[in-house]
């Protein structure tokens, strides 16, 4: 890419797409297309066709998706299966049609086989049963890739998939059901310490209910409702499952980095090269380090400074018992994470509280 090339970021508001277009202004390219869901439904396929025929992008971020954790991946099994299906579905192939020069595909960790060994390498892809709760969001990835390695071979396009593990930071989904582990697990903390100082006009702003109606018994049971209590004195929040479960990750300001890099370092032919058959050329983005969903708590429970006490919820599911990346690959193609854990969520942190 070059600044003046004219590139389309899909999926530009959501986390990953609103870093990666920041990520290209800050480095000066000027020509970036984007549009919002009310201006163009991507799941709408002549809607995305005429897009592209008039646009005619010459490189393509697709980082448009329906995502959401273990509740909303569980519950919304056929959305989430048939958006995300319909909107690479309809991108890659315009992409293809319009003689796009390169796109890159964001798919997930979740696409590795629940006991696949650890740390997960791209090999590992269709080697098992995958995780039941995010099972059709994981298919409709793996279809994304194969779309992607199949339009490369037969077509001879030059579309890349890249795997992020577990992303956070700004313009993260913060919603107290349908967020992933760890922006829930910051707004959850950030409620329970407002309740244990009392502070139930915090509460009722970041709960947006009426402030000129405010009811305490109301709030207590909102906040009950996502395991917050204050009992003689005692806070205490009851998280999902056991606590146990390890996970990976990745500020989204280093995905937007790697994303970059991959698009103007990295070809198919790279990744293919020297292979009998031609499979599991995606990339693995990650840091290679993970922790426990207790220590992840407790480390957000500190930055947060709330005071009262963290348990964990046994008879809520826990999901997939570890999920590690190798990210060998892309650390010899070049590139590695720069953003420290702790750092990172104390900087999503402060953006979240200034966005309130």
């Amino acid at each position: 890419m070059n600044n003046n090339s004219k590139i389309y970021i899909a999926g530009h508001l959501g986390l990953v797409g609103s870093s990666i277009l920041r990520k290209l202004e800050a480095n000066g390219y000027s020509n970036l297309i984007t549009r919002t869901r009310s201006e163009l439904d991507l799941t709408n396929q002549s809607s995305v066709a005429e897009f592209f025929t008039q646009e005619k992008p010459e490189y393509v971020f697709l980082a448009a998706a329906k995502v959401g954790g273990i509740y909303a991946n569980n519950h919304y099994r056929a959305d989430f299966i048939y958006q995300n299906l319909q909107i690479q579905n309809n991108i890659i192939h315009q992409s293809y049609l319009n003689s796009v020069k390169k796109l890159l595909f964001l798919g997930s960790s979740c696409i590795y086989p629940k006991n696949a060994p650890q740390p997960l390498k791209e090999d590992s892809l269709l080697t098992g049963e995958l995780e039941y709760t995010n099972e059709p969001y994981a298919i409709a990835k793996i279809a994304g890739i194969k779309m992607c390695e199949s339009y490369n071979l037969q077509y001879g396009t030059n579309f890349i998939s890249v795997m992020p593990t577990n992303l956070y930071g700004p313009n993260d989904n913060f919603d107290l059901e349908n967020s992933h582990v760890l922006p829930a697990m910051i707004r959850k903390i950030y409620l329970a310490k407002l309740l244990d100082e009392g502070n139930y006009e915090g509460i009722a702003k970041n709960l947006d209910l009426n402030l000129d109606a405010l009811d305490i018994n109301e709030l207590n049971n909102s906040l009950s409702n996502y395991g917050i209590n204050k009992t003689n004195n005692q806070t205490v929040l009851k998280l999902w499952g056991s606590g146990t479960p390890y996970r990976e990750f990745l500020h989204v300001d280093d995905m937007a980095d790697a994303c970059v890099f991959v698009m103007n370092s990295i070809d198919f032919n790279d990744l293919s090269k020297n292979m009998k058959d031609i499979k599991n050329t995606h990339i693995n983005i990650g840091t290679g380090v993970d922790l426990t969903i207790k220590d992840l708590a407790l480390i957000i429970k500190e930055q947060v400074g709330f005071q009262g006490e963290i348990e964990f919820d046994v008879t809520k599911p826990d999901g997939t018992p570890k999920k590690l990346q190798d990210v060998s690959k892309l650390q010899s193609l070049g590139w590695e994470h720069k953003i420290d854990l702790k750092d990172g969520i104390r900087d999503t942190i402060k953006w979240y509280l200034e966005d309130k």
